[in-house]
């Protein structure tokens, strides 16, 4: 068992669209394929539902932290809860368990958008299937991406443009304290301060600090795309009201 969990893993690395890799991807859309039945449940149902994916989420992290410190990677350069998907898995649970609107918002932009991106290419390295670090990966961004999906399709929540804004302004002041915080603990949370060591996709855009411009770019294009179904759904529902 503690082969699973080993620091320098011996087992299989990582392989990107892998079997274990499809495999994942497979679960976490199969799981809110069967999520989405329970549209239509009791609210008894659905506040289970809720809690359990929140507790998942914390438990998970947790576990997370606890890993990187028996291994001795735990520092406050790298581990701080301060990337966006870290950040959201603590929110977007707290979402869950609240139903908070404004949350969701940010949940449903930034989430679904940044772990989509940590799912299909995760940084696993060395760690490929079974290892803790494999499960904990897609157990914690395959979540944040089913939490805004459960809270959109079972609970009714839904974004608006002013939502956009909202995400827009928060994320950019949001950045600008990191960048300080990075300057303070040289760190490089959120990759604001220059490209990571490890290759990554800023590494086809240009030097820091244009590259920032085109992660805003890249960002109000993933936003648009996300809001495109509501609207399709706003302009059917005029649509419906007018004939």
């Amino acid at each position: 068992m503690g082969l699973y969990f080993a620091g320098d893993y011996p087992g299989p690395k990582f392989q990107f669209l892998g079997a274990a890799h499809l495999g994942a991807i497979g679960a976490l859309i199969a799981l809110n394929f069967w999520l989405a039945s329970f549209k239509n449940a009791s609210e008894q149902t659905k506040t289970r539902i809720r809690w359990t994916l929140a507790i998942i989420l914390w438990v998970n992290e947790i576990a997370w932290h606890v890993w990187n410190a028996a291994v001795g990677r735990w520092t406050i350069q790298t581990m701080l809860p301060l990337h966006l998907c870290s950040v959201l898995v603590w929110l977007g649970a707290l979402m869950l368990v609240t139903k908070n609107q404004f949350i969701y918002e940010f949940a449903y932009f930034l989430g679904i958008a940044g772990a989509f991106q940590a799912v299909m290419t995760p940084d696993l390295g060395i760690y490929g299937f079974p290892h803790f670090r494999f499960f904990q990966t897609f157990i914690s961004h395959g979540l944040i991406i089913t939490a805004a999906i459960y809270m959109t399709v079972v609970e009714g929540f839904r974004p608006t443009w002013k939502s956009m804004l909202r995400v827009a302004v928060g994320m950019n002041i949001y950045m600008v304290v990191i960048y300080f915080v990075n300057v303070a603990i040289g760190s490089n949370y959120l990759m604001i301060n220059g490209r990571p060591a490890t290759p990554s996709l800023l590494d086809l855009l240009p030097d820091w600090p244009v590259y920032i411009l085109y992660m805003e770019a890249i960002g109000v294009v993933c936003c648009l795309l996300l809001y495109f179904p509501f609207i399709v759904k706003d302009w059917r529902a005029q649509k419906q009201q007018v004939n």
